[in-house]
């Protein structure tokens, strides 16, 4: 698997990848963001992305193609979206998630309370405006 660090002007497709599976997408090109593309000889197996920065972090946009699904890629691209995280110092991850609470859970994420969640993670466009307040705030340690 190979992992692309996309740009402002190669949004396009994560935008509509995105768009087709309910997530956010209005703040794609903010700073503070680093979004993937992630390919195999098959072609694009799907994208995700950091938010934010110092040790806690917000994992941003995971998502795999329809077509690719089912497979354990998700996993994979979480490994490498953790790896990525924590090559670059973080210490935690953080997500919301409607829909993929038992995936994110047989990888290690974790209940968070969202009056507790660390200042960088609650000043987030994501966690104020983007996700519904009854989005699942889920955490990780990964150093």
């Amino acid at each position: 698997m190979i992992a692309s660090l996309l740009n402002a002007e190669s949004l396009s497709d994560l935008t509509a990848e995105l768009a087709a599976a309910g997530l956010p997408t209005s703040d794609l090109a903010e700073p503070d963001r680093r979004f993937f593309r992630f390919e195999d000889v098959a072609g694009i197996i799907g994208y995700g992305g950091i938010e934010g920065d110092g040790p806690d972090r917000l994992l941003r946009s995971l998502v795999v193609k329809p077509e690719r699904r089912g497979a354990g890629l998700g996993a994979a691209i979480l490994g490498a979206i953790e790896q990525a995280a924590t090559d670059n110092g973080v210490a935690a991850l953080y997500l919301l998630t409607t829909t993929a609470e038992p995936f994110f859970r047989r990888h290690g994420y974790k209940t968070a309370e969202r009056a507790n969640a660390p200042a960088a993670i609650a000043r987030s466009a994501e966690f104020r405006t983007l996700c519904l307040a009854s989005a699942a705030l889920l955490s990780k340690r990964i150093a």
